[in-house]
């Protein structure tokens, strides 16, 4: 079953193939207005606002912190009753680096605040982070996605590989069209990886 949404779809193959081309659409109209102009970079704020352009037209529970406990594999993101708490620490955190910004991300992936959606939104919040401080972006297409993948599976025990993978695909191409959606493009292929669970864990 898929989960609820919008458009009235029950098939979760059909609701993925839906998700991905309303989004992708609406991350390319994002990168082309100043929706997140007043918004600061870093923050959780700017993440939901992310979130919400996104999948607003797929969930109602665009933009707003999850309600359910989530895991994946053996791993259990934050508790709800602890997510709000863990959404203001990672907020708190300094971005004032390369290791500082990633380790940001690192966190934020681990509280994933969001119902569905998660991987996505974060990308852009961490690029918007590198653009802001570092006048750098990932060229996420110089990114292997299994290394990827392990290395953010390890990330929170061990952050050393992620921020070793990141850091070799930096470019200074930061208004790039072109890089941004291979940003976009691959986001749909790092997110099969999400199988979750839902519910009272």
């Amino acid at each position: 079953m898929a989960i609820e949404n919008k458009l009235g779809i029950r098939d979760s193959a059909e609701l993925a193939r839906m998700e991905e081309k309303i989004s992708k659409k609406k991350a390319v109209e994002l990168f082309g207005n100043d929706d997140l102009k007043n918004y600061k970079e870093g923050t959780f704020c700017m993440l939901a606002a992310i979130h919400k352009y996104l999948f607003e037209q797929i969930y109602d529970f665009a933009g707003k912190v999850r309600d359910v406990n989530l895991a994946k594999g053996n791993f259990r993101f934050a508790p709800v009753m602890y997510l709000h708490a863990a959404i203001e620490n990672v907020e708190k955190m300094p971005q004032s680096n390369f290791d500082e910004i990633v380790e940001k991300y690192v966190e934020m992936n681990i509280a994933h605040p969001f119902r569905e959606g998660n991987g996505r939104s974060t990308r852009i919040w961490l690029d918007l982070m590198l653009k802001k401080e570092l006048n750098l972006v990932v060229d996420w297409s110089l990114v292997d996605k299994d290394d990827y993948l392990l290395a953010m599976e390890r990330s929170p025990i061990k952050d050393i590989e992620i921020k070793h993978i990141l850091k070799q695909a930096l470019t200074d191409k930061i208004d790039d069209r072109e890089i941004y959606m291979k940003g976009i493009d691959h986001s749909y292929y790092y997110e099969g990886y999400a199988v979750y669970k839902a519910g009272e864990l």
